[in-house]
């Protein structure tokens, strides 16, 4: 599936004066929200959209900053500000009772949703909570080089000036297990939905969620460690950022938790092994 494929799949909402990208899809009583990961978008669940829908109505929204939603360039792009997004989005289209699904970047969000959850801040109830490979104890998170400069706020804005496709494809190529399995055509989707709307000129923006898992970590893995609601985590076993040991550490911690592993799968098991990873989800 090409970008443009996928954005006419979608449609855009209005939330607090700026354009979100949403995939709705699916006719099931029961909904699932995604949460999806950096720098990427709701394009990550091109392959594995077709299963989860038969269980769900599946909704994805690329997150400010990502993908074909407005990327402004005065913003913090802090995870608290992308949980509002969330919420006000989810709030628009009416809906009750949600299961969420975070990925990497998304899962940071999540927690903060959780933690506004645990204080009765939600206007709808959320079944279940399924956590997929993020970095959430980022004390064992294995960051790349890449990531490391981002964040930094003297670095970063000129190494996403210096960053070219052929670093893009690189840094992803090695976050899989089988670099067979994304091909030129997936990562040429990739960077031009990174691109889209000048995105090149927030991305050191958006590389502080980083900075905010150290400084948030209290409310957010205490969130996690207060929760009643029934949580799965399936994790891809070889990733080399949000390593094996995070899930290990979540599954000790979160009160009413499954732990559900994938192996031989790296940091992108939607699209390295969507099927596999999304019986997992599903099961």
């Amino acid at each position: 599936m090409t970008s443009l494929e996928w954005k006419n799949k979608g449609e855009f909402y209005t939330i607090n004066n700026q354009q979100v990208f949403v995939i709705d899809e699916g006719n099931a009583d029961e909904t699932l929200m995604i949460l999806h990961g950096y720098p990427t978008s709701s394009f990550d669940y091109y392959k594995a959209l077709s299963f989860l829908s038969k269980k769900y109505r599946v909704i994805i929204h690329d997150h400010l900053g990502f993908g074909f939603s407005d990327k402004p360039l005065h913003y913090s792009y802090s995870l608290v500000e992308q949980a509002d997004m969330a919420l006000l989005l989810w709030k628009k289209l009416g809906l009750h009772e949600v299961t969420i699904l975070a990925h990497d970047y998304g899962t940071s969000i999540a927690t903060e949703i959780i933690a506004r959850n645990n204080m009765n801040q939600l206007p709808f109830s959320i079944k279940e909570l399924i956590l997929c490979n993020g970095s959430m104890h980022i004390e064992l998170a294995k960051l790349r080089t890449i990531q490391k400069l981002l964040k930094n706020k003297i670095t970063g804005k000129w190494v996403a000036k210096l960053a070219n496709q052929a670093v893009f494809n690189r840094n992803i190529r090695k976050i899989y297990v089988d670099a067979s399995k994304v091909s030129q055509e997936e990562l040429n989707e990739m960077w031009f939905q990174l691109n889209y709307n000048n995105g090149r000129n927030v991305i050191h923006l958006l590389s502080n969620y980083i900075n905010e898992r150290y400084f948030f970590w209290h409310r957010w893995i205490g969130g996690l460690t207060q929760t009643q609601i029934p949580t799965k985590i399936v994790w891809a076993t070889h990733d080399p950022i949000a390593v094996k040991a995070i899930g290990e550490q979540l599954h000790k911690e979160i009160p009413n938790n499954e732990l559900r592993w994938l192996e031989n799968t790296g940091h992108f098991p939607m699209l390295e092994n969507p099927e596999e990873w999304s019986n997992l989800v599903l099961s």
